[in-house]
């Protein structure tokens, strides 16, 4: 019996139209091509993922999706976070886990979102949830607001996540930064939870709903990879995603 053998697991790619510093950004141009259209290659690369859907809100991104063959789920236009419009695609599609890989993160390679994947053999609990974390390697980063960055006790277990520079180097500045990479896995019984548990505290000031099952004591495991992961935030991120992208096809 193979790792994943008898398990169900769905892609979902939230994308969401309205952004305050890239209106549009999941249609924004990359190399000819809108930059779902890059995210759901990747997605689709992943063999241990069995079916990818595109869960939005907005008509434009749906057409788009469909115009090159990806499936869609249509949500409802008033959900707070990308992890609510997963949790309808869960209602609709039953799944062991639903690996969500964010719609604004176009270079996250498929080998990369594997790892996010938790195998039978490590007798996972119910309430299953992974992100993907990789080193920061400029120090500017670390200062950018824009990047959510990750600490973790030994075991990979997540403690906090902030946008402020954590944890501050007051003792000892031998310390490699983590970088939230923008896959995340949930099982069925975690999205569940996290949509009959109301907001706490820190999720509230951070608005980051990792805090949904930290401040309630579960385990939100991180697994480190080496990937470049670049969120597109702004124009200048997506003129280097551009770069990048048009660099690594040969000028396409």
């Amino acid at each position: 019996m193979g790792r994943y053998a008898g398990m169900k697991i769905i892609g979902v790619i939230p994308a969401r139209y309205h952004s305050t510093r890239l209106p549009g950004k999941p249609l924004a141009d990359i190399c000819g091509k809108p930059m779902i259209w890059w995210v759901y290659q990747n997605a689709r690369k992943v063999k241990e993922i069995d079916e990818v859907y595109v869960a939005t809100d907005d008509v434009r991104i749906e057409e788009a999706c469909k115009q090159f063959g990806a499936k869609v789920v249509m949500t409802a236009s008033d959900l707070e976070t990308g992890t609510d419009r997963v949790y309808e695609v869960a209602k609709l599609f039953e799944a062991d886990f639903y690996v969500v890989i964010n719609g604004d993160e176009p270079l996250i390679p498929a080998d990369c979102i594997a790892k996010c994947i938790p195998s039978l053999e490590l007798n996972p609990p119910d309430i299953y949830v992974s992100n993907l974390m990789t080193d920061f390697h400029d120090p500017v980063e670390v200062l950018d607001p824009t990047n959510l960055k990750i600490v973790t006790n030994r075991d990979g277990i997540g403690l906090f996540i902030s946008r402020s520079p954590i944890p501050f180097p007051r003792g000892n500045m031998d310390y490699t930064f983590h970088k939230f990479v923008g896959v995340s896995v949930f099982s069925k019984a975690a999205l569940d939870y996290y949509m009959n548990t109301p907001r706490g505290p820190i999720e509230k000031i951070e608005e980051n709903d990792s805090f949904r099952f930290i401040e309630n004591r579960l385990d939100v495991h991180y697994i480190s990879v080496e990937c470049h992961a670049l969120s597109v935030d702004t124009p200048k991120d997506l003129e280097q995603v551009c770069a990048i992208l048009k660099g690594a096809s040969g000028g396409v």
